[in-house]
């Protein structure tokens, strides 16, 4: 069952086998078969490794506005990311926020293979989905200079995360 929204942050340039090196890192015992969704800033819209990473998995992009973002309290804020986004991190808030999209709307991961690429907006017109849904299982890791966090509405922890390394990474 596809329960994980994994919010990604990453350099400019970053290759599909870097971010899906990352990726399964931060996985650690989950299957990758239960990623529902990828997550990301809405200014990674075009960038070409994490759309080549989406499209080879068939793995839909949702992608979150900086108000949105900026709406969901971050444990560890990132220097990089408030640097050059404006904004306290990535990758955890995009996570949440997917895994409470794919809750409040659960149709929307059929709609991969149709639109790969989706900037979520709120049908309420609030800011952001109700993310308080959601929980974080893996915090922020960082591999590489990609940053990879894991959400879920449905499934539990399976062990506790740390930084793989004390990088910073540059979001632009």
């Amino acid at each position: 069952m596809k329960t994980l929204a994994v919010g990604i942050g990453c350099r400019l340039h970053s290759s599909a086998e870097q971010i899906e090196t990352a990726v399964r890192a931060a996985l650690g015992s989950h299957a990758f078969d239960e990623i529902g969704a990828i997550a990301s800033i809405e200014t990674k819209a075009h960038e070409a490794g994490l759309l080549e990473f989406c499209a080879r998995h068939a793995l839909p992009l949702k992608l979150f506005s900086r108000a949105q973002i900026a709406a969901i309290s971050v444990d560890d804020p990132s220097a990089a990311a408030r640097e050059h986004l404006g904004i306290d991190g990535v990758c955890e808030p995009c996570a949440l926020l997917a895994a409470a999209a794919e809750r409040s709307d659960p149709t929307s991961a059929r709609l991969g293979a149709h639109a790969p690429v989706a900037l979520v907006a709120s049908a309420q017109g609030s800011i952001a989905p109700n993310a308080a849904d959601a929980r974080l299982l893996v915090r922020k890791t960082i591999h590489d200079g990609i940053t990879v966090a894991i959400a879920s509405t449905t499934a539990q922890p399976v062990r506790a995360q740390t930084n793989h390394a004390p990088q910073e990474q540059d979001p632009s």
